[in-house]
């Protein structure tokens, strides 16, 4: 092809493999589809009556690039609530259209071309290619298994500092591991933050899909307002607002200043009308929420118990959000073993290579579609590994 050529610095940006498999998918018929992370339950109708409301009201016209006032007083209050945290929702509260909007604004305020980011992993791919981006670079540390569960390895993440880093990323609760940073794991890594300069993100876009309580533990507990710390936060999840693409930023009021200058020129800012839907959500959402945290934990149960029981799968048991992700033996790469599957056996996951260093060898789950998908599905997977 002659003339003008792609931006150079795009070459870092990899395609997702996780749409890759999807797309295969999508041209089969009688699929089962465990590899998004999308439960098979709609909006709520009370937030699809919100957002009817909304349009009727007016709710039709531009607001501020940071968000309505009114959206940011209620998130504001819903922390205090959740967390018994004080935030400023003038200063301190941006919001964004979706979570995946939250973490490139985010990033974008904090990394420059040539810097680098340290990102905790398996991790959900996004960060790391936002990263990538903006012409930085990722460096992925895996979480190290102890037992029955993950921890942090901070010798590794000592020994990838350079002087060009910026940044620390990780989800809690993890996608796709399931793992619940402790207040401890959480302190550790502020500290080490504060010791070395660096901005520290956390997407808790998870933390009401909590099984060891109504939310998990929220970095902003620990931190002052003037540490250098990103929350980044969507209403997609708790809230069964996948398609909807509303989320926010809490951070410092520099960064959420220059985050809603930005927005001017991503976005101006997320739909009015949506907005209104969210603070309805806030308001109304807390016994939905824990009805389908209880029907989650049931799936996770029943999935779980079913591929433990397969000697070639290791598999801690997860404390949050709502995947699976088993390490099978003898699987170098989990691409094709994934491909493989959704031809022979018409399941579809999500490889775990996706979700970048330390993921190899695994897959994602996901469980939270309903009995009906999962229980023929790892009937499926079983089988499918057990003949192997």
């Amino acid at each position: 092809m002659s003339g003008p050529v792609l931006a150079p610095s795009l070459a870092g940006v990899q395609p997702s493999r996780i749409r890759e498999l999807a797309n295969v998918a999508f041209g089969m018929e009688g699929v089962l589809r465990l590899q998004f992370g999308e439960s098979n339950l709609p909006t709520p109708d009370y937030i699809v009556a919100a957002v009817n409301r909304a349009i009727a009201d007016g709710y039709t016209f531009y607001t501020e690039n940071a968000g309505l006032p009114s959206l940011r007083a209620a998130l504001a209050a819903k922390y205090a609530q959740l967390h018994q945290v004080a935030l400023d929702p003038a200063r301190e509260i941006l919001v964004t259209a979706s979570g995946v909007q939250a973490l490139n604004v985010s990033i974008r305020c904090v990394i420059d071309y040539g810097d680098e980011a340290l990102v905790l992993s398996p991790n959900w791919p996004n960060g790391s290619a936002i990263v990538e981006m903006f012409g930085a670079r990722a460096r992925e540390i895996p979480l190290v298994r102890q037992g029955s569960r993950f921890t942090i390895d901070f010798d590794s993440l000592t020994a990838a500092l350079s002087p060009r880093t910026r940044l620390l990323i990780y989800t809690s609760p993890s996608n796709p591991l399931g793992w619940v940073a402790t207040v401890a794991e959480q302190q550790a890594l502020l500290d080490f933050c504060r010791g070395h300069n660096l901005w520290l993100l956390a997407d808790e876009v998870y933390e009401r899909l909590y099984f060891g309580g109504p939310v998990a533990p929220s970095i902003l507990r620990l931190c002052s307002r003037e540490d250098a710390v990103i929350v980044v936060q969507s209403f997609s999840k708790s809230y069964r607002m996948t398609g909807w693409r509303l989320g926010w930023v809490v951070s410092r009021a520099d960064l959420v200043g220059k985050g809603s200058q930005l927005n001017e020129f991503i976005v101006s800012h997320a739909p009015s009308m949506i907005q209104k839907a969210g603070e309805t959500a806030l308001a109304q959402g807390d016994d939905e929420i824990a009805g389908m945290v209880e029907l989650f934990h049931e799936r996770m149960s029943f999935c779980y118990d079913a591929l433990s029981r397969v000697e070639r799968i290791s598999l801690p048991k997860p404390e949050g959000a709502f995947y699976l992700f088993p390490q099978i033996a003898g699987v170098t790469d989990s691409f094709q073993f994934a491909l493989k599957l959704l031809q022979e056996e018409k399941v579809a996951v999500a490889p775990g290579n996706a979700f970048g260093n330390g993921g190899e060898g695994a897959i994602r789950i996901c469980y939270a579609p309903g009995l009906e998908v999962l229980q023929p599905a790892m009937e499926r997977f079983v089988r499918f590994v057990e003949r192997m």
